[in-house]
């Protein structure tokens, strides 16, 4: 050890008299400042304006544009000219000679010279820790976790590339051919992940070989065994190919032999390798504060009740425009949004089948006239370099499942050894993957009983098996539309009010009923709501004398009329009737009411909360006020209501094109907030009963879901998130919510971040750069 220390010494001190190794400090500082002090600036600029910030110290270090995450990309341009020398030197002038005559180890010669690049290294953290100093007194509560996490990250890349460049340095005398020999071996080690996806085997080496973005997840806070033991190994395998590289020069072993051991250490490497990426011996550490790279409470706890096996089948039709995402060349990428489950639930499987069916794509006829599915498939295969024999045609994957229903989408079939099963989808949406909240959700389908939505029919009601404007078919059981509550663990089911409401019905719903109740139904539904059934009921303009009978025992009635809103602009008198005529608002039907959400609600869900914070608002088109009173042993509260200005209860129009609407209040008409859905709670059998009533059952329906107005910030799909998860009892959609990282204030205006720009990018490397000066001159003096 005293030895390796000597020679690592040396090797030191022969790179600081050099100029290059200060060079490369001044550049590797001045380029690290600049991507520090433009990502800082930023964010100081985005406060100086008023927006919000979060998630300073990730947000600085990791993510898209960190300083760590830009040193990653362009270290690998700084190693190879430090590592160039270390043994090409000794080659070219002869000095390997009297290593080779001294009692100077192989070993000793090779971890000496490596030595002196892992110091070199920790130099070049000292100065990347000054920005996490910085950082530390100008971030509030600064995550110094994560950082270090970071740079834990970046001296293992070092390290890796500093034992890559020593062994090419080892081949060769001319310094010039190991620095280019060490970038194309980095090159190779970037993008080595892209060749050979196709085949299992060589997926799993080379993906396992990559260096590309492997200090990534530790940049972003999460410290993987996988990735730290492949740095080791890594650097271990090159630091033992040129120790045998030494020895085959000092001994003049055969090329045979010396290629004999080179493949043996390779072939050790690789099944340490395989061992180490194995999901059941790999460990993590989430260094966030907030836990922010680790599955919540309750994803863990459904995987916790997951016990047993558990296999997920992916089922990728050819003919199906999202093919590509489940190809055997993007299978990494695409389990790579299930790296969090596979961390606790490491003994899963995966399976692929790949086969073809016509999903009814009316763009295949005319991409591909003339071509039966076939053949399209075999074009398909062909031009993007698949064996068309790999696809199941639809006879035979007919006899391993029925994909009808799911539309023969790409869908994941999730299966526990028990034999429960249920589907994981796809979705049409920018994202497309499915989150952790529908992954959970699908997941506990297996684990657990989860709520059965039932829809009363008979009397004109609402219909779920709709797909037309008025229906409920995409908020309920739309299976591409993420925010349906199939894909956020709902089950459905139809309920005739002339039988008892079956006991698995946790919430019923009753929306725009056009007939009333016969006795024997009535009676139906008063025994579900005395047991303490949950209850939403939607009315509907010209509903109210029908539904006010469903709503009265719970001190509710729907008012005569609609509510309408008109635009704030100076009223004219009509001089025939006295009533203020007023414009329309923003060219939008008066009826048209944009509902918003009571400071009240945010304490039923945190999904109110969100769109109360947002300013969201509900669209409710031919919207009912509500009257309520609180004699009938519920707790009422307000849930969603009527603008206070311009918006009150019209009693006389109904024409919303041809007429105008008229404030008459003659009649009754004032202008003034009206609610628009009420939130009701009791306690019966000691269980909270939950009952939601609105006066408006178009605000769920498949047209106004879809719906997209100019400068309206509707989120009616988010009503019905918030809604059926209190009326689930938080149980489902699943609340993946994360604490809100505190780390959301900067401590430094705009000027203040000039200055620092100029330090950091100016003085600090100018002190370097004189440094070098003055060491070159003293060096020049001797």
């Amino acid at each position: 050890m005293k030895i390796t220390r000597k020679i690592a010494l040396t090797e030191l001190q022969t790179i600081f008299y050099s100029p290059v190794a200060w060079l490369i400090l001044t550049v590797f500082t001045f380029q690290a400042a600049m991507a520090f002090t433009d990502v800082f600036g930023m964010f100081v600029r985005s406060q100086d304006l008023n927006y919000s910030v979060g998630n300073l110290t990730l947000n600085l270090f990791g993510g898209m544009r960190g300083v760590f995450t830009s040193v990653q990309e362009y270290l690998y341009l700084y190693i190879p000219l430090l590592t160039m020398s270390l043994m090409s030197r000794e080659l070219s002038s002869g000095s390997i000679k009297l290593l080779y005559s001294s009692p100077v180890k192989n070993s000793q010669i090779i971890l000496g010279k490596y030595l002196s690049m892992m110091i070199y290294g920790a130099i070049m953290l000292v100065i990347l820790s000054s920005f996490v100093f910085w950082s530390a007194f100008t971030v509030k509560d600064f995550d110094l976790p994560v950082a270090l996490s970071g740079m834990l990250g970046l001296y293992l890349l070092i390290c890796a590339y500093a034992a890559i460049g020593l062994f090419m340095s080892s081949l060769t005398s001319y310094q010039v051919v190991a620095a280019v020999g060490t970038l194309a071996v980095l090159a190779a080690l970037n993008f080595i992940s892209r060749f050979g996806q196709e085949y299992d085997f060589v997926r799993e080496i080379t993906y396992w070989l990559s260096m590309g973005g492997r200090a990534s997840e530790s940049i972003n806070g999460l410290i993987c065994s996988e990735d730290a033991l492949y740095f080791l190994i890594v650097a271990g395998l090159f630091l033992s190919l040129s120790i045998l590289r030494l020895k085959a020069i000092r001994q003049k072993s055969r090329w045979q032999l010396s290629f004999a051991k080179y493949l043996s250490v390779f072939a050790l490497a690789m099944l340490l390798g395989y061992f180490t990426s194995r999901p059941t011996l790999m460990a993590f550490y989430d260094a966030t504060r907030t836990k922010q790279r680790t599955l919540t409470e309750n994803s863990q706890d459904i995987i916790k009740r997951a016990d047993g096996g558990l296999k997920m089948t992916v089922f990728v039709n050819a003919l199906d425009n999202m093919m590509w995402n489940g190809l055997p060349r993007n299978r990494k990428y695409d389990m790579e949004r299930f790296a969090q489950y596979v961390r606790f639930k490491p003994e899963m499987k995966v399976k692929y089948v790949y086969y073809y069916t016509n999903p009814g794509d009316p763009t295949l006829a005319r991409r591909y006239p003339g071509l039966d599915d076939s053949r399209i498939v075999g074009q398909i295969s062909r031009s993007a370099d698949l064996d068309s024999t790999m696809f199941l045609p639809p006879e035979e994957i007919k006899k391993v499942i029925d994909l009808e229903p799911e539309g023969y989408r790409l869908t994941r079939l999730m299966e526990r050894e028990n034999g429960q099963k249920t589907f994981l989808r796809m979705f049409d949406d920018p994202q497309r993957y499915p989150s952790e909240t529908e992954i959970s959700a699908a997941l506990k389908r297996l684990v657990m009983e989860l709520p059965v939505v039932g829809f009363a029919t008979g009397h004109g009601e609402r219909d779920f098996d709709s797909d037309g404007d008025r229906g409920y078919f995409r908020f309920s059981q739309d299976k591409p539309f993420r925010y349906a509550l199939i894909n956020q663990g709902f089950d459905f089911s139809e309920v005739h009010l002339d039988a008892p409401v079956p006991e698995n019905v946790s919430v019923l719903v009753i929306a725009d009923q056009r007939t009333p109740l016969a006795p024997t139904e009535q009676a139906h539904l008063n025994d579900y709501i005395d047991r303490g059934g949950n209850l939403v009921i939607l009315g509907e303009r010209r509903r109210q004398e029908v539904m006010n009978p469903l709503v009265e025992r719970f001190g509710v009635r729907f008012l005569p009329g609609q509510l309408v809103k008109y635009a704030s602009e100076p009223p004219a008198n009509d001089p025939s009737t006295g009533a203020k005529a007023r414009v329309p608002q923003n060219n939008f039907s008066a009826d048209l009411i944009q509902a918003r959400l009571t400071p009240e609600s945010r304490e039923l869900s945190y999904i109110y909360e969100i769109m109360y914070n947002r300013r969201n608002v509900v669209t409710m088109p031919g919207c009912v006020a509500l009257e309520y009173t609180r004699d009938k042993g519920f707790d009422v509260i307000p849930l969603l209501v009527s603008d206070t200005i311009d918006s009150w209860n019209e009693l006389e129009t109904t024409d919303f094109i041809d007429d105008t609407v008229r404030l008459n209040p003659a009649i009754g008409e004032v202008m003034k907030s009206y609610p628009t859905a009420l939130a009701l709670t009791r306690q019966v059998n000691g269980k909270e009963q939950r009952v939601l009533i609105a006066g408006d059952a178009d605000c769920l329906s498949n047209g106004e879901i879809s719906m997209q107005r100019a400068r309206v910030p509707a989120a009616n799909y988010n009503l019905i998130m918030g809604s059926f998860f209190w009326m689930s009892d938080n149980e489902v959609p699943i609340d993946a919510r994360r604490p809100a990282p505190p780390d959301n204030k900067l401590f430094m205006t705009g000027s203040g971040a000039k200055v620092a720009k100029w330090l950091l990018m100016g003085l600090f490397p100018l002190l370097l750069l004189a440094g070098c000066l003055v060491i070159c001159l003293r060096r020049r003096g001797r």
